[in-house]
């Protein structure tokens, strides 16, 4: 397939659904094939993409409106009693929280719905463990959450599903009893103790960096060199564009924008599409200030949740309640796979009002802590 010269879309089918294995699912479960193999044509729906040099997901003014959005609505000023303008109490939010309510305050409505159950945790990183911050270099999580985080892993299966590459994600929180999943899901790793291999193309053991042996699964191995050849792109195209910086999720490419002025957006959204163009395997998607790069395969967080269920063999059961944490849009896919399930609880991080698939909400990470403290307390006290 020459990807510079056919400008039609592969876009993948819905796979059907995982079937009971640990850690290693059969190939034809998947919308991606082996490094060398073609894709079959069963799994490809093919959509024309013109060369207007706008946007192919969505058009320009769309993407300018989403990059708008994704950045937090600045409160209202109210006056009070004809007096100095004070800041609105955040009506809205209160409104919002309504249907969304504190997982803090409904933690015993949750712990209930928990009983005789065994809870799956499943965690973003970026606005969740951690503070989102104007360098995502700097975006480290607190001692005490990574205690936190240590502590709840002791008593439930616990997964860091992050945008971030495996590698990055791993060194911020460095903790080895848990899983992790990075570029969105595109990149699972688990301890070797933990699950088991069959023969996959994409799951193979491998060694962290501390040389302990982990089982890795990657369902876009292949986009690996398409992919370098992007963020290089990127690079090169944006660098007189004052405050981008282009990071490299290894299975994805994040441009963030959070330090650029918005009269400049435009031109950020433009220049990454102007590459795009010439990649018909790959798609643009956004986040909270940054835009996203991306494989066309049918994976994304919400499969990377079912993968882990999967692997952990807790897929289907009855008594295992799955609780999904995540501040960003990426994390809807999980939060809708746990609504359309009617499975688990999806716990939004968020101190304003979004539209979310999520049941629950949490205002930031000091809050996401206290909520995984208390969770093992509850856990230590039931096991009395």
């Amino acid at each position: 397939m020459d990807i510079k010269s056919n400008h039609t879309v592969p876009v993948l089918t819905d796979p059907a659904p995982l079937s009971k294995s640990r850690l290693g699912v059969h190939s034809n479960l998947f919308s991606y094939s082996p490094p060398g193999a073609a894709f079959s044509p069963s799994l490809l729906l093919t959509i024309p993409r013109k060369k207007t040099g706008v946007l192919d997901d969505v058009r320009s003014s769309s993407w300018l409106d989403a990059m708008k959005a994704s950045s937090p609505p600045h409160r209202k000023i109210n006056c009070i009693n004809n007096d100095s303008p004070t800041y609105d109490v955040d009506f809205a939010y209160r409104t919002w929280m309504a249907k969304h309510p504190s997982a803090l305050k409904s933690f015993e409505q949750i712990t209930n719905m928990a009983k005789g159950k065994r809870i799956a945790l499943f965690l973003d990183y970026d606005g969740t463990l951690s503070p989102i911050v104007d360098n995502p270099d700097f975006a480290f999580m607190s001692d005490a959450m990574r205690a936190a985080v240590k502590k709840v892993a002791k008593y439930f299966p616990t997964a860091i599903i992050s945008g971030r590459s495996r590698d990055k994600v791993f060194k911020f929180v460095g903790l080895t009893e848990l899983y992790y999943a990075g570029s969105h899901g595109m990149e699972i790793m688990s301890p070797v103790e933990q699950s088991i291999l069959e023969d996959h193309p994409n799951c193979f053991r491998s060694s962290d960096k501390q040389g302990k042996d982990v089982n890795l699964f990657q369902p876009a191995r292949e986009f690996l060199p398409m992919i370098e050849e992007v963020y290089k792109s990127l690079i090169e195209n944006t660098k007189e564009i004052e405050g981008v910086r282009v990071e490299d999720n290894k299975f994805c490419v994040s441009v963030h924008y959070r330090n650029v002025e918005e009269k400049s957006w435009d031109t950020v959204a433009q220049r990454v599409e102007d590459i795009l163009k010439d990649y018909p395997r790959l798609r643009l998607t956004h986040g909270r200030k940054v835009l996203e790069v991306r494989p066309v395969i049918n994976w994304d967080k919400g499969k990377a949740v079912v993968f882990l269920l999967e692997s952990l063999g807790l897929s289907g059961c009855d008594d295992v309640l799955p609780i999904y944490v995540g501040d960003d849009r990426t994390d809807e896919d999980a939060f809708k796979v746990l609504r359309e399930r009617n499975c688990g609880h999806g716990i939004l991080v968020s101190s304003v009002p979004k539209e979310t698939n999520a049941f629950y909400s949490l205002r930031d990470p000091s809050e996401v802590m206290e909520f995984l403290k208390s969770l093992v307390i509850w856990k230590k006290s039931s096991a009395l």
